[in-house]
């Protein structure tokens, strides 16, 4: 006589691959100073953070007015070497021109 009991299906078994999580992003901030000329923060907002003229000054007056402005987010190590990039250019140049760093929330 044929076996004729049901059978439950056979479940697939599942594999758990452990969630990565993406990389923090952080931001660049403007810091205001009021020796750097306007002209020169402005050519440097264009040249390394690929900003239109509107934009760069966008932000340059935003700095100017508050003290700080926030120029891009990008990964950690794209954010630092951009910022070190643009300080070391008013550096270059003999301004004060200051750019840093600060994780997202």
């Amino acid at each position: 006589m044929p076996d004729t009991t049901v059978k439950p299906p056979v479940k697939p078994k599942t594999t758990t691959s452990p969630k990565t999580k993406r990389p923090r992003l952080h931001k660049v901030i403007l810091l205001n100073d009021d020796y750097t000329p306007r002209e020169f923060v402005v050519m440097v907002l264009k040249g390394i953070f690929r900003m239109t003229e509107s934009e760069a000054l966008g932000v340059m007056m935003t700095a100017h007015k508050k003290g700080a402005c926030v120029v891009a987010v990008f990964s950690r190590e794209i954010a630092e070497t951009k910022a070190t990039e643009a300080t070391e250019a008013g550096r270059a140049n003999g301004f004060p021109l200051m750019f840093t760093t600060e994780p997202e929330e």
